[in-house]
């Protein structure tokens, strides 16, 4: 079976919220996926969705796919590099910060007709 995917890499939102957005799509058709994205109030769904998009693009255009049975096969979201940083507290300590990056991946494959 045919798949085509789209990798976003080091996405600047922890990978903990891109999940919860990921995990509402995962094995459904693709218009219904964005449909559902677009009503989803998190800034994860924006990337997802324009994420989504380019992996149903390629689907198209590179392996000849009908856009129309196209379903999310697999979808995951990976940890990508910490941006560390550092915040001042009382009585001259400071406190870490971790500023999480993501790695999203979706793969979209053809329906199978039946």
């Amino acid at each position: 079976m045919q798949e085509a995917k789209a990798v976003a890499r080091t996405v600047r939102i922890a990978p903990r919220k891109v999940r919860l957005v990921v995990d509402l799509i995962r094995g459904k058709q693709v218009g219904e996926a964005v449909a559902i994205l677009k009503h989803t109030p998190k800034a994860a769904s924006l990337v997802v969705e324009k994420l989504l998009m380019s992996a149903a693009a390629n689907a198209e255009h590179n392996y000849e796919m009908d856009a129309n049975n196209l379903v999310i096969s697999k979808v995951f979201v990976d940890e990508g590099p910490t941006l560390k940083r550092f915040r001042p507290r009382a009585m001259g300590r400071a406190s870490a910060i971790n500023k999480r990056t993501s790695h999203i991946t979706i793969v979209v494959s053809e329906k199978k007709e039946g």
